[in-house]
């Protein structure tokens, strides 16, 4: 049974689909995320450094009583146009904290200033800005994101394998969108219950960052990409949310591949239902099982 908690918060989430749907820009996508964020806070027993990448801006969430160095490199998610450190940073740190690791939030570049591949050359450049310059072991990073988060850091699991970096131990996909052809069919069935995403949104946010590109370039919608070789995955997304199939179709090829895969569709959750974790249990259940995923790996 869904909350109360989440109840609320999709009656509001289409509220705001509903404006956005009507004046359908960037700006509206922005200011749209900066609104749902503006009530979040780190959480406590959560410490935060402000820093800059070779010129990105960045955030470590670090845990005081954690002396080991780990790190899950986090990419926002936001459709390649919006969201970043403020939008993200309460999400990442109830990671962070479920999760006993260190938490790195990057805000890459985004469309339409910085189309494809800009954001996969930021994440490239913090994973490597972890291995070489903060000394943490492959073995010790999880790469993590949402939505096109998610599906940047396939992309990035995939460019790293083929430019022979080693890969980290393992990543972490919440709601991922793999696919910027979005020839999922839940893109179109799910469109009138999913309170968050549409179609019309989509297209929209994929034509604004691949810009010149193929949008079955492998490195763009990493559904289309090789995934041989790559380290353990977990996959959450909601079975009320139009990117259900670039999830489950991702898992699929993952397994395929030989990849180790672990799926979870949570039955009735939104698009990126974690990132309510303040209003509704059902996100911190979710948060939960991602920190007990990732502790596995980060011992």
């Amino acid at each position: 049974m869904v909350s109360q908690g989440m109840k609320n918060i999709i009656e509001q989430l289409r509220a705001f689909q509903a404006q956005a749907s009507a004046e359908p820009s960037v700006e509206a996508i922005r200011e749209g995320l900066e609104t749902l964020a503006a009530m979040s806070r780190i959480p406590k027993g959560v410490k935060r450094k402000k820093l800059e990448i070779e010129g990105m801006k960045a955030l470590w969430l670090t845990l005081p009583d954690i002396a080991k160095k780990n790190a899950i490199l986090y990419l926002h998610g936001g459709g390649y146009v919006a969201g970043g450190i403020g939008t993200h940073r309460e999400l990442v740190g109830r990671i962070a904290l479920a999760s006993k690791a260190h938490a790195l939030l990057i805000d890459y570049r985004l469309a339409p200033e910085h189309p494809f591949p800009a954001a996969l050359e930021d994440a490239m450049t913090a994973y490597r800005w972890l291995v070489s310059k903060e000394g943490i072991s492959p073995k010790n990073i999880v790469i993590a994101g949402d939505s096109a988060g998610g599906g940047l850091t396939l992309a990035t699991l995939i460019k790293l394998r083929d430019e022979g970096d080693p890969l980290p131990v393992a990543a972490v996909f919440l709601s991922p969108w793999t696919d910027l052809a979005n020839t999922g069919e839940t893109v179109k069935t799910k469109a009138e219950i999913d309170p968050f995403v549409s179609p019309e949104g989509l297209e929209m946010m994929a034509e604004i960052y691949l810009g010149d590109a193929d949008a079955r370039n492998p490195l763009a919608s990493p559904l289309y990409g090789n995934l041989q070789g790559l380290p353990p995955l977990l996959i959450q997304v909601g079975s009320a949310e139009c990117l259900l199939d670039d999830a489950v179709r991702c898992a699929e090829r993952a397994k395929s591949a030989g990849v180790d895969v672990t799926l979870e569709v949570w039955d009735d959750m939104i698009h990126v239902f974690q990132a309510f974790a303040n209003m509704a249990p059902e996100g911190q259940k979710g948060i939960e099982k991602i920190g007990e995923f990732i502790q596995k790996f980060l011992k």
